[in-house]
């Protein structure tokens, strides 16, 4: 099916400006992009067993779907250094590391804003981002 999909919220600020980030920041080729909303999306979470769209960037790796803090550790590792650096962080227990992801995701709205439509991607993005 798929491999290596990064799937976020499409509506969220922080989610968008992440996308931006791993985008520009990515070495090499390997990661591809969907929001929650889209039909790849709903696709991975059902097959995965989601039921609930998360509050999270989830990365579908290898047929595991990861998420929260290990999904940005695992894709930090995509990214070129010094922020491939990040994954020195899964020394830190993991149940520390959700307890902030899940304060972050919570209050993303009211933190970043939420944008009214999803993301439209560019043109060099499309091939990036799957429907």
């Amino acid at each position: 099916m798929y491999n290596n999909v990064v799937l976020f919220d499409g509506v969220c600020s922080l989610c968008n400006a992440s996308i931006d980030f791993i985008i520009r920041h990515e070495k090499g080729d390997k990661l591809t992009f969907a929001s929650l909303q889209s039909d790849v999306g709903k696709a991975i979470l059902e097959k995965s067993g989601v039921e609930v769209i998360p509050d999270s960037i989830l990365l579908y790796n290898d047929g595991k779907l990861l998420v929260e803090s290990t999904a940005v550790l695992c894709i930090a590792r995509f990214l070129k250094r010094p922020y491939s650096w990040l994954n020195f962080l899964s020394i830190v227990p993991m149940n520390i590391r959700d307890t902030v992801y899940r304060l972050v995701a919570r209050n993303r709205y009211k933190w970043f804003g939420k944008r009214d439509t999803c993301r439209i991607p560019t043109p060099q993005e499309r091939d990036k981002l799957l429907g």
